[in-house]
Order: structure tokens, then sequence, then C-alpha cells
């Protein structure tokens, strides 16, 4: 049967591929520790399965409006305000099935053909392909891990055009953890003065964050800028909640009415039971967040140290999220029963053949010279998956 143009953009999402192939393995009966999902091990707090529950047992199950009820766009608002500073109505705030459903229902009613969209590399593996998806063009710009994997003012400078729409700013970041402060926000906004440039902050991180760091983004540097941003945030990261599937966005009145539009002819409203959970989740009792954030911490002094212990691998150490995107590339060219290592792709999979450990390679994030490796998972398993990635590079020839 043929296929439609759009699948010749589409790509399978490669966190999600190295995920499902490590559990593959593990139900064959091999010893795989997996480091590949983004997904913090903690299960959802049970006040918010509660009102899960509560909604089912009231019959809290039929349809609701598109872009979500009053009640949890009010409570949006309150954490926006609470949190951020930020004064939004009930006509600026769309919740969806996720944020990754958030990002391409804005794709789609912001670009098009001809419209060019900056994305700082190293990136999330989703944004290129949203963008394409909505047949604009990608402009990957590269950072340095000597400038903390983070845009400044002047590769931001070189790479606006007549036709760029808009930049993506994920802080802190998936793959490298790096987070914009303050004033580094405030300098990029000056590049972007007296422009018409959409700035899409994508916050889902935005209560993992380590060594005292306060978060900020781009809505927060001036009035001016909160104009043209679009926030997209959700409960996945930072209430353990990503199969729930719940996200939002909050932007200029016209974007989330398209943006609206849009969603009611694809999923219609987000499920109605998981939206009375989001309102407990924002308003509820935010204990679970600084307990989760703080073992995230004690494993990432952990997973870092044993990294740079590593010869041939050093790592950076990130201000945010629960990944560590450490340099490989001085192992390239080294061998294994003969057959070198010769990219990211190649090192992953060693890794996953001789050591049973499964990472990302970096190539799949803009940046061939590392591997990304989540450490949302026990310290049994991260202390055990070292030894073992130790083990195997001891043993290239």
């Amino acid at each position: 049967m043929k296929l439609g143009p759009l699948t010749r953009v589409l790509r399978p999402s490669p966190t999600l591929a190295v995920t499902m192939r490590a559990k593959a393995l593990q139900k064959e009966g091999r010893d795989i520790i997996g480091f590949g999902a983004g997904e913090p091990d903690f299960d959802t707090p049970d006040n918010i399965k509660a009102a899960a529950i509560r909604a089912i047992r009231e019959g809290f199950t039929k349809y609701t409006p598109v872009g979500g009820i009053d009640e949890l766009k009010d409570a949006v608002i309150e954490k926006l305000k609470r949190d951020n500073g930020l004064a939004y109505k009930r006509s600026e705030i769309i919740v969806s099935t996720g944020a990754k459903h958030t990002l391409f229902n804005m794709a789609q009613v912001l670009f098009g053909p001809g419209d060019e969209v900056i994305i700082p590399a190293p990136y999330w593996v989703s944004y290129p392909d949203i963008v394409q998806l909505a047949d604009a063009t990608p402009v990957i710009v590269d950072t340095t891990e000597e400038e903390g994997f983070k845009l400044t003012p002047a590769t931001l400078g070189k790479a606006l055009t007549a036709r760029t729409r808009a930049l993506i700013l994920n802080s802190p970041s998936n793959p490298t953890g790096a987070a914009y402060t303050r004033k580094e926000l405030t300098a990029l906004a000056e590049t972007l003065r007296g422009t018409e440039i959409i700035v899409i902050s994508d916050d889902i991180y935005e209560k993992v964050v380590y060594d005292g760091f306060v978060f900020a983004n781009m809505a927060t540097v001036s009035e001016e800028m909160k104009d043209k941003t679009i926030l997209v945030n959700g409960l996945s990261k930072s209430h353990a909640m990503t199969g729930w599937r719940m996200g939002y966005a909050a932007g200029p009145e016209n974007v989330i009415a398209a943006m609206t539009e849009i969603q009611s002819q694809s999923t219609s409203n987000p499920a109605s039971i998981v939206q009375k959970a989001a309102i407990e989740a924002l308003l509820g009792d935010q204990a679970f967040i600084p307990m989760m954030v703080t073992e995230f911490k004690r494993r990432r002094d952990t997973i870092v140290a044993e990294l740079n212990a590593i010869p041939g691998i050093t790592c950076s150490t990130p201000q945010g999220a629960f990944y560590v995107f450490p340099r490989v590339s001085a192992l390239y060219g080294r061998t294994f029963r003969g057959k070198p290592i010769t990219n990211s792709s190649e090192f992953a999979e060693f890794l996953l053949e001789e050591a049973n450990v499964a990472v990302i390679a970096g190539g799949a994030f803009g940046n061939d010279g590392h591997i990304r490796l989540s450490y949302a998972t026990s310290m049994e398993l991260i202390v055990e998956g070292m030894k073992r990635i130790a083990r195997a590079v001891a043993a290239l020839g």
C-alpha cells in the first residue's frame, strides 16, 4: 500500500527504540541495565492517584472541553503565578496529552514552508522531526561543552535569517542537563529584541535542578519576551507521571486558540480523569518533588564521578534534568574483537552487546562525540552499570 509523503520525514524515536530493545533483550533472558529511558523510576504520588480514582468513582469519565476543563486551566495559571511570577488568562492556556503533543500542535499552527526554526544542539531527539512535520526547516546550531552546551548571543545572531520563525530553548536540557541562568536568557533576549521571532520554552525539567540553581525562562525576562514566548510544560518529569500523558502550554491567545482547534480534530480533550489528577498534582502537596530531586542529585554525583574515572571518558556535571552526556570520542578508533568503533552508534552497540548496558548514541541528539545516560534508575543499577562500562572499555584494543 502506498504511503503518504510525511512518512519520508518520520523517524522512530531513538530513545524509545533503545528502551524497547533493552526490554526485549531482558525478556529473552539477557541481564540488561538500561540507561535509556527518560522516565523517573519513582511511583506517582498517592494523592495524585487518589484524585484519579475519585474522578472515576464520581463518574467524571465523559468528554470535556477540548483544551481542558476550567479548573485545570486555573490550576496551571496558579502554578505559573506561584512558581514563575507570570500572569495568564484561561484563554492563554491549553492542556494536551503530554508535552510532546503540545509541541506538535504548536508546530502545526505556527510553522510552514519556508520557515526556519533554530534548535541548539545537542537537542531533544523529537524537535527536528516535529518541525519537519510542519513543512518547516530545522536549523541546527551547535553549542560546545566548553560553553556549557548553551547557546550564546553570538552563535544565535549568526543563525538568524529573514526566514527565522522561532527558537526552541529547552532548559534544563535533554540530553545535557544544561540550564540557562536569568542573565544568560536576558543576553539572548537582547539579540532577539525588535524581531518577531517566537521563543518556544520547553520547561519540562523545570523542577529538577541542583546545587541551588534558580530556574528562569524567557517569559520571565521582560514583558516583551513574554508576549513572544510560548511556555511548554507537563507533569511527566516533575510528578513521575510519564504514562498519564498530561502537558500544557501558555502563550498568546490567538496561538492557543489555533492549537485548540487543531487538537479538536486530532485527540480532542486529554483524558478526563487525568485532568482531575493533574489539578491535584499542580495544587496539592509538593513534598514529593524535593525528595525526588535530592535522590537524583545523589545519583548524579555518583554517575559523574564513576564516568570520569574511566580512562577515555569525560563527563561534565549537569545543572538539571536526570541525564549525563559524557564524551566518548577519545575511544573512537579502538577495537573490540577486531572491529573498530568509529562513532557513537557503534560505541552504544558495543556497550549493549558486550557489557549488557543500554545507552543512547549522542548522534541522535546532534552530537556524535557523546552518549546519553539517564540516571533515573536505582543507585544499585548505576554502580553496577558503571562497573560493566569500565570493564568493557578496558577490554578495547
